[in-house]
């Protein structure tokens, strides 16, 4: 985590708008959140500013999202934030910065999904509508996203050895046996996708036990859609999976829904490691990002053991 050296505050949201949107500058600015690679700021009620203030690659997918994301917003059937003005860096603030729509809701890390049918139902009309083929000129994905999940078998043993060792993994040899048969799946062989890409808890909005918005677009990426379909142990209840899986269309193959388990599997490691180092205080920890991450691992090994 690299985060800025310049304080954000209510102030220099205010100012940076004064500059570049004065239109925008009068509107009520309090912090909305603190996220993993940008800080949201609530401008009025129905819009947000957000900021980067780690990971030096968050500029370009602020960027990206301002480019690719109001294009797809509109076929969407959950609330996503829209980009709407995009601030250039200047001597106040020396990064990129987007004003979007604000999407209400708690983060599925700390409101998790409880109503089953209801929320299988949502996420999977939401992906059949994200899931459609993109131009050539789309994104490609980060950390190995999108390419074949073999690729990511030396990821995937360097975070099973530190969460073994650390204590936060009962049974590595039946994560590593999921793992295992979702590397061996065939690879993607249809069109690249769109995928949001970077579907875990944080990312999901939830009210009364079920999703009401899907945010942070950064991520957003042309790909196989096993890395979103990841979603389904990641983010729903027990014995949900195959609800999602049904009303997902079109029905994925068999080989596909391997290699979501593979996804999820590395999605839940990387959880469980930042979850920890949460609890433990360290930079960059999130300690909510654990139990659902745990919950996760559970789903996926019973789900192997049928």
């Amino acid at each position: 985590m690299t985060h800025t050296e310049i304080e954000i505050t209510a102030e220099l949201v205010r100012d940076l708008l004064r500059d570049q949107h004065p239109d925008l500058a009068d509107y009520p600015v309090k912090l909305g959140a603190r996220g993993w690679d940008n800080q949201l700021w609530r401008l009025g009620d129905d819009l947000a500013v957000r900021l980067p203030w780690a990971t030096q690659d968050a500029d370009a997918l602020l960027r990206k999202e301002h480019t690719w994301l109001p294009a797809l917003a509109p076929r969407l059937p959950l609330p996503v934030p829209v980009p709407q003005r995009l601030g250039e860096p200047s001597p106040r603030f020396p990064r990129p910065w987007i004003v979007t729509t604000w999407v209400p809701g708690e983060p599925a890390d700390r409101a998790p999904v409880t109503r089953g049918a209801k929320a299988a139902i949502a996420p999977a009309a939401f992906l059949t509508a994200l899931h459609q083929p993109a131009p050539e000129q789309a994104p490609a994905g980060r950390f190995g996203r999108g390419s074949p999940l073999a690729d990511c078998s030396a990821g995937f043993a360097k975070q099973l050895a530190e969460a073994t060792e650390r204590g936060l993994i009962a049974d590595p040899d039946a994560v590593r046996a999921v793992w295992d048969d979702a590397a061996a799946a065939p690879d993607w062989a249809g069109p690249a996708l769109w995928l949001h890409g970077d579907l875990h808890p944080a990312n999901i909005l939830t009210a009364d036990g079920t999703l009401c918005g899907v945010i942070d677009f950064g991520d957003l990426f042309a790909g196989d859609p096993a890395c979103d379909l990841a979603a389904a142990w990641s983010l729903l209840p027990d014995d949900t999976a195959d609800l999602f899986h049904a009303a997902y269309q079109p029905a994925p193959e068999a080989a596909t829904l391997r290699r979501a388990r593979g996804w999820a599997v590395l999605r839940a490691l990387s959880g469980l490691l930042i979850g920890d180092a949460g609890v433990h205080g360290r930079p960059g920890g999130k300690a909510t990002w654990g139990p659902p991450a745990h919950a996760a691992l559970q789903r996926l090994i019973a789900t192997a053991q049928r």
